[in-house]
């Protein structure tokens, strides 16, 4: 199911770089990230691990960062251009839709059922709003992080002192 699940997010992954029109040649490589992110997303889900939401997304970022950053050498591709896409398919959609429903909501109801609707609305916010920071975090870790070598050949060479 974990499998079904992680193959699924590669494809999502997969069919943003093509709205987001990205080389052909890049396409594999989202999907990879894609898959790489909601499998790791999936198994820390799992009710054996216990992971919650934030962590599990948190540790999917980090999966696609590292997947984008040694499969974009190899397509010889920005690697932004392979993590981005294969983010997106970590992004709850479920709660995103209820806060947006709950905020519609609000403006027609009174009483008891307000401070239902508003508890609920502002519960999945939040919520969502944690996740995106989460895989934000988890995705530029690796980014930052394993890209300072790289970043520091590119650096000029400082002349040896007379």
């Amino acid at each position: 199911m974990i499998l079904t699940k992680a193959f699924w997010c590669g494809c999502a992954a997969a069919g943003f770089g093509i709205l987001f029109n990205t080389p052909t040649r890049a396409l594999f490589s989202i999907w990879l990230g894609g898959f790489a992110a909601g499998l790791i997303k999936f198994l820390a889900l799992d009710p054996v691990l216990g992971a919650g939401i934030v962590l599990s997304s948190f540790l999917g970022g980090i999966m696609a960062g590292i997947v984008a950053i040694s499969l974009a050498q190899w397509r010889e591709v920005p690697h932004i251009l392979i993590a981005l896409p294969s983010v997106i398919p970590l992004v709850p959609g479920v709660p995103a839709y209820r806060a947006m429903m709950g905020l519609m909501k609000l403006a027609r109801q009174s009483g008891t059922e307000y401070t239902n609707v508003i508890s609920d609305t502002v519960y999945n916010g939040v919520m969502v709003l944690f996740v995106i920071l989460a895989i934000t975090f988890g995705l530029s870790i690796p980014l930052i992080a394993l890209r300072i070598p790289f970043i520091k050949s590119l650096l000029p060479k400082k002349p040896p002192v007379a």
